[in-house]
């Protein structure tokens, strides 16, 4: 045999086992066009699993599934059932290896199955399924890739069924899109087909159990205690504010915080898409939009929540994030008597923040001029806080603005504090900069003042730096 021929068969042999080695899609006719094939760990006691879970059930029944049965009461018997269960097996097991099945075949049962070592793990900040064998995972603004994975796309589609179903939501071929959340206020988004080409995919923003504090904020070095009083002040002294960023930029986070500045003894109406904000104020009331109904009826928008806010007699408004035509009732609230609220959107700049507001308004159809938009808005908000990931995955604010009001037709901005980006890196790569003054006072500082609330003009002072 030549050495062609030699070459071509050790080419022909590679390129079979790599056939082998490629997952297929539901028809057999092998990978899904412009993915990149992952190599399937097989899991050695995939049986063993299927028979005890398989066992458990038939022997809990309906019991499973009784909605009058407490959660710990549920959760008590499916392991002491599950440890009998496993006791049976014929299979030689170690020790380990029970404790695994088990902990595996209760995270089925009671949690989301594949998903529960990562939702327990403290570090993780975000998981991306992209489909039942690729997983991804947020570790300090950082994506790695897990070996966890999933059946097959059904079992994906009962994890998502599980977590939306809780929530009194629906996602299927008619409602492909959804936004949840699952009990602890983490938020979910879920995308199946035929919206999602590749198959069903599911984003699971995580909430810490214990909901962050300013301290853990100035820990993370998000904000330093220097900004944390002047922000606390400036929600004391009941100024709007608009907290403005990109996606996973930490906003809810930020405004959790600023949230918990409020006084006790005012009455706060919280309004968002999926209820995650939580505030440990005594005198809080909380709202949550709600889709469609499988008929197309029924849906309660954030706008609806806004109006019917106003007649619920809220001393402060706190709405999870404005997108559309609710911008104009949260700026009609913010000019008629309910000073002090709070409110994100998302925007690269303070400039930004403003534009989409205007943009928004547009949205609920009411036809008012340009002119008459950017009043209301120099007119409701009287502070930008810009939040941003930066490239070593912290999240910061790099910009305090001042809305100062019209000139002309054109709403005038003033930064109070910008990010020192000069300040470059460290050894680690992490960003060294922080909040610097611009010397530029706040134009409301005398109001704060005449409400008894003082703010330390050494803040102020040209080039000082906010630590």
């Amino acid at each position: 045999m030549s050495l062609a021929d030699r070459l071509d068969s050790v080419r022909r042999a590679q390129a079979a086992v790599s056939q082998a080695q490629q997952p297929t899609t539901a028809g057999g006719a092998g990978p899904r066009p412009g993915t990149v094939p992952r190599r399937r760990v097989l899991d050695p006691f995939g049986e063993v699993k299927g028979r005890v879970h398989q066992a458990l059930i038939e022997s809990l029944g309906p019991r499973l599934y009784d909605p009058h049965l407490p959660e710990a009461e549920l959760a008590q018997q499916v392991r002491t059932t599950l440890q009998q269960t496993i006791d049976a097996e014929q299979t030689p097991l170690s020790h380990a290896d029970r404790t695994r099945i088990a902990q595996e075949v209760s995270d089925e049962i009671l949690g989301h199955g594949p998903l529960e070592p990562l939702l327990r793990d403290p570090e993780i900040s975000e998981i991306m399924v992209n489909g039942p064998d690729s997983i991804y995972v947020e570790r300090s603004g950082k994506l790695y890739s897990v070996e966890t994975h999933f059946s097959n796309e059904a079992h994906l589609r009962r994890v998502i069924d599980k977590i939306v179903g809780r929530v009194g939501r629906r996602v299927d071929e008619a409602s492909p899109l959804c936004d949840a959340r699952l009990p602890d206020g983490s938020r979910v988004n879920a995308v199946i087909s035929p919206i999602a080409l590749d198959g069903a995919m599911l984003t699971i923003r995580k909430f810490s159990q214990d909901p962050y504090t300013d301290a853990d904020l100035i820990a993370f070095g998000t904000i330093t205690p220097s900004v944390r009083d002047f922000l606390k002040a400036c929600v004391m002294g009941r100024r709007n504010i608009v907290i403005s960023g990109g996606t996973g930029s930490g906003k809810t986070t930020t405004l959790n915080v600023i949230s918990s500045f409020i006084p006790e003894d005012e009455r706060i109406v919280t309004i968002e898409d999926a209820a995650e904000l939580q505030l440990h104020q005594d005198h809080v009331l909380r709202l949550e939009s709600r889709p469609a109904n499988i008929e197309g009826k029924g849906a309660i928008a954030i706008r609806d929540l806004v109006k019917n806010s106003l007649r619920m007699r809220p001393d402060r408004i706190v709405v999870g994030e404005v997108r559309d035509g609710a911008a104009l009732d949260m700026l009609q609230a913010m000019n008629t008597g309910h000073d002090g609220s709070i409110t994100t959107v998302h925007a690269n700049t303070p400039r930004d923040s403003l534009a989409r507001l205007e943009t928004m308004v547009l949205m609920a159809g009411v036809d008012l001029p340009v002119r008459a938009i950017r009043e209301q808005v120099a007119g409701a908000v009287q502070l930008i806080v810009q939040q941003s990931r930066l490239k070593d995955g912290s999240r910061r604010i790099v910009a305090i603005t001042e809305v100062v009001g019209m000139e002309g037709d054109v709403v005038t901005l003033q930064d109070i504090f910008t990010f020192d980006w000069a300040a470059g890196r460290d050894e680690n790569g992490r960003f060294r900069g922080t909040l610097v003054s611009t010397g530029l006072r706040p134009k409301f500082l005398t109001e704060l003042h005449d409400l008894g609330i003082e703010v330390s003009p050494q803040l102020f002072i040209n080039g000082a730096r906010l630590t």
